[in-house]
């Protein structure tokens, strides 16, 4: 592990609520720290139950004004808000160094990605078409897409820009009011976007801001009668309860969760061109990702080979803090995912897996854990049915193409899956056969804000991007009329 001098960093912003018009403060609040030296970057106040119910004021408020204002001025205020953000982009990203740790370099990736996805959804908003449907005489049935009203959203803290622009891009856009909770790990990406769509000219009321006891905001906002959406990104366990609590008062959800990356690796494969990218997309993050590449399946004929590449690329990573330009992978968020890893990787070592790199904590400052490549871990392992959320990667054997569908579908988790192989016919097996959301041919990257994004089985319901992008978000409304005879 490097330790370089450190750019120097900006001023870490103001924590605060955003409620309508106003930034409050609060009696109880929530150390921000930094995963990288375990300072305190801030305290971060947490709402009180009287500060939900005027977020949920001030979204209603909101609501009534934005989804009457029309759509070329909402999608002009929205882009604007985007071409500030850009114009921030550095400053925002050296915030999410701060809070998240990943590498400036991967923050500013997200910071221009979160852009594209807001700025996708804005132009969406302009697209919202209905129909007219062909009718008998002296009748017009017609069909409307309106705002579906004010939006529960919670977002995760592995992404603190891009994946609130999921939920801020697609409530705007289709003219939806938003209360959002993000992670109370990572706040500031959050604030200073919330920051540009103030200066960008959005009406009080439609983007609102809270933090605090996440269990206790999510039950006072879903039970709302005004909240009539809820949208999450986070772990499997979550997303369940907070669908069974909308279910009990009929709201519809979108639920994007976790997932266990399976990667199939035929034996048509280039070993280096693939080892290099499965490295390189592992250690974004750190691994922690829900789409994160974990578990790898490789066909028997480049089993040893792959192995020893991955390795080899694995051990060449450079950690350290992510302002360190040498760094090429940061720390973990926070002690409890450095905690998890290790049970997890030990548990692999004493279930018989082999530990070709990595295995152990690195220093005792910062959360810093190396990227861990275990092979021919046996299924008593719990790495190979539990989700671990951090820089381990999974090697085993396959014999068959059909061994290794079995094995990436063996799982409740159906997210993102990779596969590399030229053989067309293998590609139109895999396409029909792998259960996955997303399925990725020969590269590493399953998202972009062209293309729907989700998962099936316990990784989640509804899309987030693409053409579908606004599809929750609003309610599909037919108007039938009969017109009086001349």
């Amino acid at each position: 592990m490097r330790n370089l001098m450190k750019h120097k960093m900006p001023n870490y912003p103001v924590l605060a609520l955003h409620i309508g018009a106003q930034r409050r403060q609060a009696a109880t609040t929530i150390p921000v720290i930094n995963p990288a030296d375990e300072t305190v970057l801030g305290e971060l106040p947490c709402a009180s139950d009287g500060d939900i119910d005027d977020a949920i004021a001030a979204a209603e408020a909101g609501l009534q004004m934005w989804r009457k204002t029309p759509v070329a001025t909402r999608t002009g205020i929205i882009l604007k808000a985007v071409a500030l953000m850009r114009e921030r982009l550095e400053h925002i990203a050296q915030v999410i160094v701060q809070e998240q740790g990943k590498t400036l370099a991967q923050a500013i990736g997200e910071v221009q990605r979160g852009c594209d996805i807001i700025e996708w959804d804005a132009n969406e908003g302009r697209r919202q078409y209905g129909r007219i449907i062909p009718a008998e005489a002296q009748m017009q049935h017609m069909v409307y897409r309106q705002p579906i009203g004010v939006v529960a959203g919670f977002s995760p803290w592995n992404f603190p820009f891009s994946s609130p622009a999921r939920k801020v891009g697609a409530a705007l856009s289709a003219g939806c009011s938003l209360i959002l909770k993000p992670a109370e790990e990572t706040p500031g990406a959050a604030i200073l976007m919330a920051q540009a769509f103030e200066d960008a000219g959005l009406p009080a009321g439609v983007l609102n801001l809270v933090f605090g006891q996440p269990a206790e905001i999510s039950a006072r906002l879903i039970a709302h009668p005004s909240v009539r959406l809820v949208v999450f990104t986070g772990s499997v366990p979550v997303g369940k309860q907070l669908s069974a609590l909308a279910g009990q008062y009929m709201k519809p959800v979108v639920m994007e969760l976790g997932g266990h990356g399976p990667v199939i690796v035929c034996k048509d494969a280039d070993v280096a061109e693939v080892a290099a990218q499965a490295v390189g997309a592992k250690s974004v993050n750190a691994g922690q990702a829900c789409v994160s590449p974990t578990r790898f399946f490789v066909e028997a004929p480049l089993f040893d080979a792959f192995c020893d590449a991955f390795a080899q690329q694995a051990r060449q990573l450079v950690l350290g803090s992510g302002d360190d330009p040498q760094a090429t992978m940061g720390p973990l968020a926070n002690g409890r995912r450095i905690a998890a890893i290790s049970e997890l990787v030990e548990d692999a070592r004493e279930c018989g897996a082999r530990v070709l790199s990595g295995g152990a904590r690195q220093g005792d400052r910062g959360f810093f854990y190396p990227l861990t490549v275990l092979a021919d871990v046996p299924e008593t392992a719990r790495v190979l049915y539990e989700e671990p959320f951090g820089p381990i990667a999974v090697i085993n054997r396959v014999n068959t193409l059909d061994e290794a569908i079995k094995q990436a579908n063996a799982l409740p988790f159906g997210l993102a899956a990779y596969a590399f192989t030229d053989s067309a016919a293998t590609i139109n097996r895999l396409t029909y056969e792998v259960e996955s959301g997303t399925l990725v041919i020969n590269h590493f990257a399953p998202s972009f804000p062209d293309t729907p994004f989700g998962g099936v089985k316990d990784s989640g319901y509804g899309r987030e991007g693409g053409a579908e992008s606004l599809d929750a978000y609003t309610v599909t409304k037919t108007v039938s009329q009969r017109f009086r005879p001349a």
